[in-house]
C-alpha cells in the first residue's frame, strides 16, 4: 500500500539519511585497458586525427556538433568541451599507447537529488567495439553509482538512434519512457529515448562488468567469450 500524508494523499517512500551526493571531481578514472581523463587541448591532435577515420561521419549523425572535417572548428568545439563543466567532459585515452580515442561527458548534474547522466559519447573508430569502449563506461558508471553514491544514472539519445538504445540496454541501462518533440538539433526533430540505472541495479551491473572485462573473458585473438549481458 503507497504511503499516504496526514491528508490521505499518496506520497513517495522516504530517503533515510539522504543529504545529497558530492559533486562529480574533474579527476582520471584508471582501469585495465584503457584510461578516462579530463579532456585537455593537448588531446587535440589524437581525437582530430582518430575521428578523420569515420570517413562516414556517421559518428556524428546523432549529435548536436560535427563532423568535423576543419582543424580550425574543431580546435573550436573542442576549446569550448574543455571549458565546460556541465557537461564535464573526459577524453578515453588507450592505456598502452596513450592514445587519445575518444570523448565522453557527465551532464546534468544534479548532487542534491543524487542524479546525473553520462552523453556527448563520442567514440573514434579505434575505440568503437572493442573492450576499452565498454570499460570507460563502466568506470564513469562506477565514480557515480559505486564511489558517489548518486541515486539515479540516465542515458538518453534520439529515438531513432538504434545503435545507441542497443548500447544502453548492453551496459544495463532500463528504459523509461519516450519524450516527443524534445528538441530541435542540427535542424530537425528529436524524439528522446530515456534510459536509466538505479543506485540499487549497481552491485549486480558491477559484477557483470567485472566479469566481463576479466581477461580470462577473452580468448587468445582478444575475441569474448561470453557477452557482457548474459553473464549474472
Amino acid at each position: 500500500m503507497a504511503r499516504q500524508n496526514t491528508l490521505g494523499q499518496p506520497i513517495g517512500a522516504p530517503v533515510p539519511g539522504w543529504t545529497g551526493a558530492a559533486p562529480i571531481p574533474h579527476e582520471p578514472m584508471a582501469g585495465q585497458y584503457c584510461n578516462v581523463v579530463p579532456l585537455t587541448a593537448a588531446h587535440a591532435n589524437d581525437l582530430f586525427d582518430a575521428y578523420q577515420l569515420d570517413q562516414t561521419g556517421a559518428l556524428w549523425t546523432y549529435m548536436p556538433s560535427g563532423p568535423f572535417t576543419d582543424r580550425a572548428v574543431f580546435d573550436d568545439w573542442l576549446r569550448s568541451c574543455c571549458a565546460s563543466r556541465d557537461p564535464l567532459f573526459f577524453c578515453v585515452t588507450d592505456k598502452t599507447t596513450g592514445q587519445a580515442i575518444g570523448v565522453a561527458s557527465f551532464l546534468r548534474i544534479q548532487p542534491d537529488n543524487g542524479v546525473a547522466e553520462v552523453g556527448y559519447i563520442a567514440f573514434s573508430p579505434l575505440l568503437q567495439r572493442t573492450r576499452m569502449a565498454t570499460e570507460a563506461m563502466y568506470l564513469m558508471m562506477n565514480r557515480v553509482l559505486g564511489e558517489l553514491n548518486y541515486r539515479r544514472y540516465e542515458w538518453k539519445c534520439d529515438a531513432l538512434n538504434a545503435p545507441s538504445r542497443k548500447a544502453a540496454e548492453r551496459l544495463g541501462f532500463s528504459y523509461d519512457g519516450l519524450f516527443k518533440q524534445a528538441l530541435v538539433y542540427k535542424g530537425r526533430n528529436r524524439d528522446t529515448a530515456w534510459f536509466s540505472i538505479l543506485d540499487r541495479d549497481w552491485p549486480g551491473i558491477k559484477s557483470r562488468f567485472e566479469a566481463w572485462l576479466d581477461p580470462r573473458n577473452f580468448d587468445a585473438m582478444g575475441q569474448q567469450k561470453r557477452p557482457l549481458n548474459t553473464l549474472v
